[in-house]
């Protein structure tokens, strides 16, 4: 039994469960003190569309699936190029003390203000001026996803074509999951179980059947098709009722990532403990080849799985106004954001132990460490995306594959739940752009842009916009891709920021689990943007230079802004959760 691959593995999962008993409980009794007797938006403002209480198991997979996406898999198979080590013990520490108080804060704060934006909740809790910067910053960002990932999805079906039948398949199975569930009153299990074995008989059928992939259509780029037909779907899906499509289909692709998180750890202990798998990967790498410098760029490569502003986003956007008590935060909010940890260690187990088990190259097979190094060979040849899901769908079928799964089942298997995840993502950007927009539109009075299709139009048109501005191909998103790990990791700080401005003005001390991961990412993001730009210049990318620049004196006003507010805190409100009840939990 190889004991060092195993604790690799062991490890992180106990110390995953433990950080969810004791520091996640200890945040929501003693830091927001969570009381099930306080109403929630989603019993407030029932709507059937937006506004709908959810089981917790329920609403507990659509979170999980819209914060996830491809983050935690693309990350960690790149950042691992600076060792195993430094990637897990930042995946590991991140996700306990920044990632999950940082996603768990975030739903708290837009729980009790209304089901609100961070954006709407800035306003409130600091100044009008943070909330148009934070705006601003948001749309941005989504922009960019939305744009992007129209694009990643059309690229996954070129490179796993049987993953093409599968996730088409599954709308007509979320839909008739969501029918099943709230029209026809079937029992959850039942439907949940039925939903599962049509989805992975889909996948089992994509294997034998998948289209042929031509580099055009009618003319067209396939890319640009893909992205034609994708941004037309997450219209649809962002205007159905909530329950119709997007929240069955993120819970169905929970399931499916249940599964395979079952299969890779299973795999992983059945082959550690006949002595086939071994860390093939390098404990501590320092300067891997054309690779940009570990401090600060680790904690902009690795976003999902350790903190990720996305994160935010959506528990501020869709899931509180799901949420059916306050309870429930701490399972959705905190527990999800550990799980997607435990999904990142698994890639990193995967790209640092998996893929030295077999990996095919144009001399052969390579094995072991000559696998790893193939694969790594310099940070040009591993950070591209078809590079990155490669390390990890090799890697993962090779684990399956221990336990008798067919490689290429095991293939089909993870490229069906990659492709899933970016779908995922794109529904959830899609709507919480459309949320932003109608808030904004509300707080001008410009009443238009309140109504669900025409801020949906203004959020897809705007993504075909920058996804085309380059072309038929629809990759247009990929002028601005470069800035959207920094612009992440940025979000993500100023909503800590958000969250300790509000912990600040509610206890004298409890600021202090935000405060400091808050202070950590604005130094590390602020770093990572100053060597980007440093990198622009020389490049002598005009536009990259602007941007990057702007957003970076953005942010810099809205850190004054609200270090004004953290120390001229305003009187408490009274429609809060008064701090001498106690908790309910």
């Amino acid at each position: 039994m190889n004991w060092s691959t195993l604790a690799l593995i062991i490890v992180p999962l106990v110390g995953y469960y433990m950080a969810y008993n004791l520091y996640g409980r200890f945040l929501a009794r003693k830091i927001f003190k969570l009381d099930n007797s306080f109403p929630v938006p989603s019993r407030e403002f029932e709507d059937g569309k937006d506004y709908v209480p959810t089981r917790k198991g329920i609403i507990f997979g659509h979170h999980y699936t819209s914060i996830a996406g491809t983050g935690p898999i693309v990350g960690p198979a790149i950042g691992i190029i600076w060792g195993w080590v430094p990637a897990l013990i930042w995946v590991f520490l991140g996700s306990i003390f920044m990632g999950a108080v940082h996603d768990f804060g975030s739903l708290v704060v837009s729980l009790r203000n209304e089901g609100k934006s961070l954006s709407e909740v800035a306003d409130k809790y600091i100044n009008r001026r943070v909330r148009t910067i934070f705006f601003l910053i948001v749309f941005f960002g989504l922009w960019i996803v939305i744009a992007i990932f129209a694009l990643i999805i059309g690229l996954l079906f070129s490179l796993y074509p049987q993953s093409v039948l599968p996730i088409w398949m599954e709308i007509p199975i979320a839909v008739a999951l969501g029918l099943a569930i709230y029209r026809w009153k079937g029992r959850v299990l039942i439907s949940t179980l039925l939903a599962v074995i049509a989805m992975y008989a889909t996948v089992i059928l994509g294997h034998w059947v998948y289209p042929d992939m031509p580099n055009t259509v009618l003319g067209l780029p396939l890319t640009g098709l893909w992205a034609i037909i994708l941004l037309a779907y997450a219209f649809i899906a962002s205007t159905l009722p909530v329950t119709t499509l997007l929240q069955p289909r993120d819970y169905i692709n929970a399931w499916q990532l249940y599964i395979a998180m079952a299969l890779l750890l299973l795999g992983a202990l059945v082959s550690t403990s006949t002595g086939t798998l071994s860390i093939v990967a390098p404990a501590y790498n320092s300067s891997p080849i054309g690779a940009p410098p570990l401090w600060p760029f680790l904690f902009i490569t690795i976003a999902c799985g350790a903190i990720s502003g996305f994160h935010s986003l959506v528990a501020s956007g869709t899931t509180p106004k799901q949420i059916s008590r306050e309870g429930d935060a701490l399972f959705v909010g905190y527990g999800s954001m550990l799980l997607e940890a435990v999904l990142a260690t698994l890639v990193i187990v995967a790209v640092a132990a998996g893929i030295g088990l077999r990996y095919e190259s144009d001399g052969g097979i390579l094995t072991g460490n000559a696998a790893w190094m193939h694969h790594y060979a310099s940070w040009d040849a591993a950070s591209g995306l078809g590079a990155k899901l490669n390390a990890v769908v090799i890697g993962s079928a090779n684990m399956m594959n221990t336990i008798g799964v067919p490689v290429g089942i095991g293939l089909v298997i993870m490229g069906v739940f990659i492709a899933s995840f970016a779908g995922t993502t794109l529904d959830t950007a899609t709507r919480i752009q459309r949320y932003v927009i109608a808030e904004l539109g509300q707080d001008l009075r410009v009443r238009p842009l309140t109504n669900r299709y025409i801020a949906t139009a203004i959020a897809i048109i705007s993504a075909a916009a920058l996804a085309f501005a380059t072309g038929a191909d629809g990759k247009g998103a990929l002028r601005l891709w470069p800035l959207f790990g920094a612009v992440n990791q940025l979000l993500a700080a100023l909503a800590l920021l958000i969250v300790t401005v509000y912990l600040r003005r509610r206890s004298c001390w409890g600021w202090l689990v935000s405060g400091i991961p808050c202070v950590l990412m604005l130094i590390m993001t602020n770093y990572a943007m100053v060597l980007n730009e440093v990198r622009f210049i020389h490049d002598g990318n005009r536009m990259l230079i602007v941007v990057n620049l702007l957003v970076q004196i953005l942010a810099l006003w809205m850190i004054i802004e609200a270090i004004t507010a953290f120390f001229n805190p305003k009187k408490q409100e009274t429609d809060e959760v008064p701090y001498s009840r106690g908790s309910t939990l």
